[in-house]
């Protein structure tokens, strides 16, 4: 084993859990033994509320010019230990070194747009009447949660930790069980940074550990990242206890191809998009859809995937059981009449015969109805749908119960127009593979990708981690009284 078994951090130590119950953490590069995951208890996360609770008091009432100082050396702390975080991210999740690097860079950026919320969150003031004056400022929430998914261990946690923590809340993140190293090493860089003890802390566990953050009294809002099938119980159950939920779900991303595509930067985007991160992240290309006759820009597809090599410039998938999974799906396509074209079955990478790979695959002619079509696969996957109009791939693309992503590529402005006014989805991209918006930008789905009113990142989860409080004064006694007071 690696690294030592895991505890929680709470009040700026790490503590064993009242629990001896715990899973072992498999690294799926190579299947090696990285370390032990405590399953917590409901009283271990009592614990890590209370010391949040305790800590909020002075943290809320520290003005936010000097919360974002942390901030500021926290980007340089990432900075600095970007080498480490980045092997780290690579062996719990199985992406390459080069992915698990962009991972960190984006925690930067993450960062750096906390360090200017000072500047985005200055309130209104107006007189509304002479000598009377109405001002608005944004309040934070008090006790906050995190629950995080395996395929980011850590960017997703960072889309929380500066924004929540820089205007004024004080947090509880929930890792993924199956990716939990990374937390502790961010948890340990926000103590060096200066962030006071209690302010972020760590409790591990499993689906009990998510229930009991839905149900506490003492936490104030929850967000979730992960499938839509556990976003949808996550916020239900949040909120009938009454409180703010983001929960973000699941994808099933369409990319359109004109056949006035540019065929070389179509292609590479594609097969980037498909297997960037072993495709397991929510904007990964998981459909595409050809309009008219793109058969060579499908060549060229093809000859894209071929060089993306499993345990060279293609990373692992997080376990055997998804890797089963993934697999399961091409060979349902192909016995359902779909053609693999690029066939990344059975893969075994010398060396590492242990770890869980899968290989691109390019499947052609898939129809509407296939599961490969509907279903997330969350694998270097792509389903290759054929149609003859655009409003017909318009109409696959706005029957899919998802919503997070759809691009178009293109050449004709009208037509990359009237796809943005018509694509069911949240994040859109034209000539972009992977269309996700850059700080401050924010992130956010539609339709059955996201539970929730705002976004997680960017501007707009201002709204989501305050609350807003209005004031009026007067102090002109020659006024009166009138209609408004």
């Amino acid at each position: 084993m690696k690294y030592d078994p895991l505890k929680n951090y709470i009040n700026g130590e790490f503590v064993a859990p009242r629990s001896i119950r715990t899973l072992k953490v498999v690294s799926p590069l190579d299947g090696n033994l990285l370390t032990e995951v405590p399953m917590s208890t409901k009283e271990d996360l009592n614990d890590a509320v209370e010391a949040a609770r305790i800590a909020f008091h002075k943290w809320s009432k520290t003005p936010i010019k000097e919360r974002v100082q942390v901030f500021f050396r926290y980007k340089f702390l990432l900075e600095k230990n970007m080498k480490e975080l980045a092997e780290i991210c690579s062996e719990e999740n199985g992406k390459t070194i080069g992915e698990s690097v962009a991972e960190i860079e984006k925690c930067i950026e993450l960062t750096e747009f906390a360090t200017s919320l000072p500047q985005l969150v200055t309130g209104e003031v107006l007189e509304v009447s002479k000598g009377v004056e109405c001002r608005t400022e944004h309040v934070p929430l008090g006790v906050v949660a995190s629950i995080v998914p395996f395929n980011f261990p850590s960017m997703v946690p960072n889309w929380t930790i500066p924004n929540a923590i820089a205007l004024g809340n004080c947090m509880i993140m929930k890792p993924s069980e199956k990716v939990p190293i990374s937390c502790g090493r961010i948890a340990e860089l926000l103590k060096e940074a200066g962030l006071p003890d209690g302010v972020f802390n760590i409790v591990h566990g499993d689906v009990e550990i998510v229930e009991a953050i839905c149900d506490h009294p003492g936490i104030e809002a929850v967000s979730f990242v992960g499938s839509t099938k556990v976003a949808k119980i996550v916020y239900q159950r949040a909120t009938s206890n009454y409180k703010r939920c983001l929960a973000l779900g699941g994808a099933k991303n369409h990319l359109m191809v004109m056949p006035d595509a540019i065929p070389g930067m179509t292609a590479q985007n594609v097969a980037a998009s498909m297997s960037g991160c072993a495709g397991q992240r929510c904007m990964a290309a998981s459909a595409m859809i050809g309009v008219g006759n793109v058969d060579n820009i499908i060549d060229k597809i093809c000859d894209e995937a071929r060089k993306i090599i499993p345990g060279e410039n293609l990373g692992a998938v997080i376990s055997k059981e998804s890797k089963d999974r993934i697999e399961k799906y091409i060979t349902e396509a192909e016995q359902q009449g779909a053609k693999i074209l690029v066939d990344g079955r059975n893969v075994k990478v010398t060396g590492k015969e242990e770890g869980t790979y899968v290989g691109p695959t390019v499947i052609d002619f898939v129809t509407p109805g296939m599961s490969v079509a509907t279903e997330e696969i969350f694998g270097p996957v792509i389903s290759i749908m054929r149609t003859n109009t655009v409003d017909e791939a318009l109409a696959i693309e706005n029957a899919s119960p998802y919503g997070n992503a759809a691009s178009v590529f293109t050449q004709n402005g009208g037509v990359a127009r009237y796809i943005i006014d018509r694509a069911s989805a949240g994040m859109i991209g034209v000539n972009v593979g992977v269309p996700v918006p850059r700080e401050p930008f924010s992130f956010g789905g539609w339709n059955e990708s996201k539970f929730g009113v705002g976004d997680i990142t960017g501007k707009s989860s201002i709204e989501f981690w305050t609350k807003l409080k209005k004031s009026t004064v007067k102090w002109n006694p020659e006024a009166g009284v009138n209609w408004m007071s």
